[in-house]
């Protein structure tokens, strides 16, 4: 879809309920129950974090989402696709503040840039204890993109027609940070791989754009 059309209709998404984990689940790992069991105790005192789903005019000014790989490193998310996002800090006034600095920060865009649409359901993340809120976003101009050296080992643009396409949507193998080789639900760009918080957010989006784009 053409961005200008995106951008258009993108505000309607405001007037839909979310459908919170009715949505999630389809992309929550098998083992996701087990670990919050064991974990119950933990979320009400979770760290928080933010993320943002930021959508752009790619390519031929069709609307494109923005995905990070991190890099490799000691931390349980190491060398996963996910959103830019992070924790807060303290000049931060509120989380989607956080999710519009640490947009800047990992991949370059300006906060001043990012329209903020919505924010969505919260994802717990057992492995890590991080209750994760993301937010949907958009920047009206193509991003110059530069990945924060530190963490970020490149940024993934993806297609909203390759998003909402459920060719995309699969069952694959991963090795979680418990060292252990699972299959889950997972979506598949091009060969990269989103699975856990990440694919249970993306789902949640493409339901809400079902919505709103079959209209």
């Amino acid at each position: 879809m053409r961005f200008d059309a995106f951008s258009e209709i993108i505000g309607s998404i405001n007037s839909h309920e979310l459908p919170g984990k009715e949505a999630q689940l389809q992309m929550a790992p098998p083992f996701r129950d087990v670990l919050l069991k064991q974990t119950s105790h933990l979320i009400d005192n979770a760290k928080l974090a933010a993320v943002l789903a930021l959508f752009y005019p790619g390519k031929n000014n069709n609307t494109y989402l923005a995905f990070i790989l991190r890099k490799p490193s000691p931390d349980v998310h190491s060398g996963q696709i996910g959103f830019p996002g992070g924790k807060p800090e303290a000049e931060d006034f509120n989380l989607q503040q956080t999710a519009l600095r640490e947009t800047m920060e990992e991949i370059g865009v300006q906060s001043e840039a990012i329209q903020i649409i919505t924010g969505l359901s919260e994802v717990y993340i057992p492995p890590s204890n991080f209750n994760v809120f993301p937010f949907i976003g958009l920047t009206a101009e193509t991003p110059d993109f530069k990945p924060q050296i530190s963490e970020v080992e490149s940024v993934i643009e993806v297609s909203l027609k390759a998003v909402m396409n459920a060719k995309h949507q699969i069952i694959t193998t991963v090795k979680t940070s418990y060292g252990l080789s699972v299959s889950v639900p997972a979506f598949n760009f091009n060969g990269h791989i989103v699975w856990g918080a990440t694919a249970m957010i993306l789902m949640e989006i493409i339901y809400l754009f079902n919505l709103i784009l079959k209209k």
